[in-house]
């Protein structure tokens, strides 16, 4: 008799027709490291979806029937009407496949031919979005990045850092004055000095000077020392931006009010994009910022994503830039998120870089407890208070 090893009892196994094959079918199904992930992500559903407002921020918690959470972050919307839309876009979400991340997407963008393409519907979203894609990494055992290619890089330069730094105004009015002017230009110098001459700094117009003034300032600045200028004017008008664009020789950052691949190609089409500057928590999530990323490579235009989101939104954002080919430098503030509510793996070096998401999913680690305390505080709103000018007109900002 041969003795009983594991070649043997295959071998035996395959004299016994297709009852064998069948058996051989089941075991090499029991010891494939995929079985167990291929049954879940095929079976799994989404059972909850809780909209959790606090501060001027929703967290939203996505569960599912296998026990696999996913969260999400909006941002920029009044939190108690976001809420409301969450709880009526779980129609479209209840008993779906977390998975199927990009048709679900198409589903809620395209629910609503009156509201697709607005800021409350995609800002609500992308908190949808990135809590899809953090329960996609977590069933799958790996961090977004992985599943959206993999990095390409090693590490993030983020900013503000000691090497890099945004200088910004607030309203003015239609042309500036020679003191105006020397103040922006000295704050320019005054941040050229601080980074040094291999430091970068860019310099935020939020939409808040009108092109007469910005024209002087672009005038009076020497174009090398500004990396570029943000958001130089208000969405809405391309002849506006092509306007600007023939007469500054500083490049442009666009695209943090940009809402989905719909709102950036005219900025990459008509050549004022030199920076795609978009958010990822306001154009529709992970998902969006791939895509909008992909377009910008076509045109050698790199992502420099905005951020005011918490941990969690950031983390989110983190995982697109790590695994997209044109990169610059990620905005990110540490102080927006309330102290021990988020738990997460990367961390931010001396010299401004962000290392990389190493836990499965967007690799946050939500305190519910903290946010439950959070969620109970009074909510200020935030409406424009730097919004006027000395007439008592309303300004752009």
């Amino acid at each position: 008799m041969l003795p009983l090893t594991r070649r043997n009892y295959l071998a035996s196994l395959l004299t016994l027709g297709t009852t064998g094959a069948a058996m051989l079918h089941r075991l090499a199904a029991d010891e494939s490291p995929s079985a167990s992930v291929a049954d879940r992500s095929s079976s799994i559903r989404i059972t909850k979806l809780t909209p959790i407002p606090f501060a001027r921020k929703v967290y939203i918690k996505l569960e599912t029937n296998h026990g696999v959470t996913g969260w999400g972050e909006i941002d920029q919307l009044d939190p108690n009407v976001a809420s409301g839309l969450v709880r009526s876009l779980f129609e479209l979400l209840d008993g779906e496949n977390p998975t199927r991340i990009e048709h679900l997407w198409q589903k809620i963008y395209r629910s609503h031919r009156d509201i697709r393409g607005g800021s409350f519907m995609v800002h609500t979203l992308a908190g949808i979005d990135m809590a899809l894609w953090d329960i996609a990494g977590k069933l799958w055992g790996v961090p977004v990045h992985r599943l959206l290619g993999g990095a390409t890089r090693d590490k993030v330069r983020v900013y503000p850092s000691a090497s890099a730094t945004k200088v910004g105004s607030g309203p003015k009015g239609f042309t500036g004055t020679p003191q105006e002017i020397e103040a922006l230009v000295n704050g320019i110098a005054s941040a050229r000095k601080r980074v040094g001459p291999n430091g970068i700094v860019m310099f935020d117009a939020h939409c808040a000077l009108p092109p007469p003034f910005l024209l002087q300032f672009a005038s009076a600045v020497k174009a090398h020392e500004i990396t570029y200028i943000e958001e130089p004017a208000v969405p809405g008008n391309i002849e506006v931006f092509k306007r600007l664009k023939q007469q500054i020789n500083i490049p442009f950052a666009v695209g943090e009010q940009a809402r989905t691949i719909f709102d950036v190609v005219q900025y990459l089409q008509n050549g004022i994009a030199d920076f795609m500057q978009v958010d990822c928590a306001h154009t529709g999530g992970i998902s969006q910022t791939r895509k909008i990323a992909t377009m910008a490579e076509a045109y050698q235009v790199p992502l420099t994503p905005h951020c005011v989101t918490t941990d969690l939104g950031m983390a989110a954002s983190l995982h697109v830039s790590a695994s997209v080919p044109l990169f610059f430098i990620h905005e990110y503030y540490p102080s927006i998120t309330p102290k021990d509510l988020v738990d997460k793996d990367w961390e931010i070096s001396a010299d401004g870089y962000a290392s990389l998401p190493t836990r499965p999913g967007i690799g946050c680690v939500i305190n519910e407890k903290r946010l439950e305390e959070l969620s109970k505080l009074p909510i200020v709103p935030e409406w424009p208070v730097r919004g006027r000018l000395p007439d008592g007109s309303v300004a752009d900002y």
